[in-house]
C-alpha cells in the first residue's frame, strides 16, 4: 500500500490522539469527513493501523516496577525459541518480549507490583523448563521517554 501525505498525518494524529470523532480527525488532516472515514478504514484494512487503546498510568492505580530483563536460552535450535515464546505469550507480567541478534536471544519487559512479585514471576518462569540459561535484571528508575510517537516522516523517507 502506498501512503500519500494524507494517510502520514492521519497516522501522526491517531498515534498521538487517538480518542477523537472522525469529524475531529477530518479537521485536523484538512479532508472532510467521508473521505477521512474511508482512509481510515483501508489503513485498517491494510493492517497498518492495528488497533486503538488508551494509555494508563499504572502508577495511580498500585505499586508498580517495571523491569528489564535479557535473557539468554540454552538451546539455539528453533524448537527452543518456539517452547521459550510460547511460554513468555502466556505471562500477562511480560508486557513486551524481543528476539534479540546479538549477545542476549531476548528482551523483555515485566510490569510487577513490587521486586517480589518479579522474583516469582523469574522463578516460575524457571520452574517451566522452558529453556532459559540465564537472565540479567534491569530495574527502571524513572522514566526519561516513554510512549513516544513514531517518527513517521523520519522512517518514510
Amino acid at each position: 500500500m502506498t501512503l500519500d501525505e494524507r494517510d502520514i498525518a492521519i497516522l501522526k494524529v491517531l498515534s498521538a490522539e487517538g480518542r477523537m470523532s472522525n469529524t475531529q480527525l477530518a479537521e485536523r488532516v484538512g479532508l472532510s469527513a467521508s473521505p477521512c472515514w474511508e482512509r481510515v478504514r483501508k489503513l485498517e484494512k491494510a493492517g497498518i493501523i492495528e488497533g486503538y487503546q488508551a494509555r494508563i498510568s499504572l502508577r495511580k492505580l498500585a505499586p508498580v516496577l517495571t523491569v528489564f530483563v535479557t535473557v539468554e536460552l540454552t538451546d539455539h535450535t528453533a524448537a527452543a525459541f518456539r517452547t521459550f515464546e510460547a511460554h513468555v505469550a502466556s505471562l500477562s507480567e511480560v508486557t513486551a518480549c524481543w528476539a534479540l541478534g546479538g549477545g542476549f536471544d531476548y528482551l523483555m519487559q515485566v510490569i510487577t507490583r513490587d521486586i517480589e512479585a518479579y522474583q516469582g514471576l523469574m522463578d516460575r518462569i524457571l520452574d517451566a523448563d522452558v529453556g532459559l540459561e540465564r537472565y540479567f535484571t534491569y530495574v527502571v528508575t524513572k522514566a526519561v521517554k516513554d510512549g513516544t510517537v513514531p517518527l513517521f516522516d523520519a522512517l518514510l523517507r
